[in-house]
């Protein structure tokens, strides 16, 4: 099995003391990749409504790449925090073409919705998480009817989207050639052309120095979600690249940029239990 750079990384980051793994290889589905982990605060803490909230988190790598141990660092930095956070594998290309790899997401998110409770999680306080194409993946479950039933996607209170490509037709790139190019209606692959009034609140973040996933994605999502008066927190982090947003979660790189901070500040405040409810706070300026 080939080793990647990001599991190198994640294997050599302190682990955040306050956070444990609670569960390993988890199948919510019958193919080999539908596994996940989930990870737990270490001490107790304070869960009204009967459970604590939960934050299922889906990791980028084009749609190609990826293996969900390799984000143990992005899972124990959110459960340190004080979530129950669900890190699941979805199959990648070429075993599937989109929209695959979203029905996988959505398969982990009906099961999360089912038996989180078992694991000290609220299932009516779910956030949905993704960096990069897993920022995709997030958006395409709360956007797109086509991938859960109506009382499913009532369990999605709120997005968290880092560097996500949200608005890039026409596919103009390798990547989205050999992810995309296919598709007989491409513009239903966009997650801008889904938005709707009904779409859950989103915190969507980039980097600056993104020249991956241009930051205008995520300016463009925002604008959308805006302009239907749905509620969006749109940060811009002036020193980031691509993969920054994303590593900032990791205890050597928090001081880059508040990432961690305010995602945390933001996922709280929305996954509240409805009777606690309040307007999120007002952000700093960005970094």
């Amino acid at each position: 099995m080939a080793v990647s750079i990001l599991g190198i990384i994640n294997a050599l980051l302190p682990k955040d003391a306050a956070s444990r793994r609670i569960a390993h290889d988890v199948p919510f589905g019958p193919r080999a990749r539908h596994k996940l982990d989930i990870y737990a605060p270490k001490a107790g803490r304070d869960a009204p409504g009967g459970g604590l909230p939960v934050v299922l988190f889906i990791y980028g790598g084009s749609w190609a790449e990826g293996d969900r141990g390799d984000y143990g660092f992005a899972g124990r930095a959110l459960a340190a925090q004080g979530f129950v956070t669900v890190v699941a594998d979805y199959r990648l290309l070429p075993e599937v073409e989109y929209p695959g790899f979203v029905a996988d997401c959505a398969l982990a998110f009906a099961w999360v919705v089912d038996h989180i409770a078992e694991h000290g999680g609220d299932p009516a306080r779910i956030g949905v998480m993704g960096h990069s194409a897993g920022a995709y993946n997030a958006a395409m479950l709360a956007l797109d009817p086509a991938y859960l039933k109506a009382e499913q996607r009532h369990h999605i209170r709120c997005v968290v989207g880092l560097s996500g490509p949200y608005d890039f037709f026409p596919f103009d790139g390798a990547i989205t050639m050999r992810t995309f190019g296919a598709v007989a209606d491409p513009m239903r692959t966009q997650p801008v052309n889904h938005v709707t009034p009904s779409a859950p609140p989103m915190f969507l973040a980039s980097g600056d120095k993104d020249t991956l996933v241009y930051p205008r994605n995520t300016a463009e999502l925002a604008r959308r979600l805006r302009t239907l008066g749905v509620p969006v927190e749109e940060r811009h982090y002036e020193r980031l690249g691509h993969p920054g947003t994303l590593l900032a979660l990791a205890r050597p790189l928090r001081g880059t940029a508040p990432v961690l901070t305010e995602v945390s500040r933001y996922l709280h405040a929305q996954l509240q239990p409805q009777a606690l409810r309040q307007p999120v706070p007002a952000a700093a300026e960005p970094q």
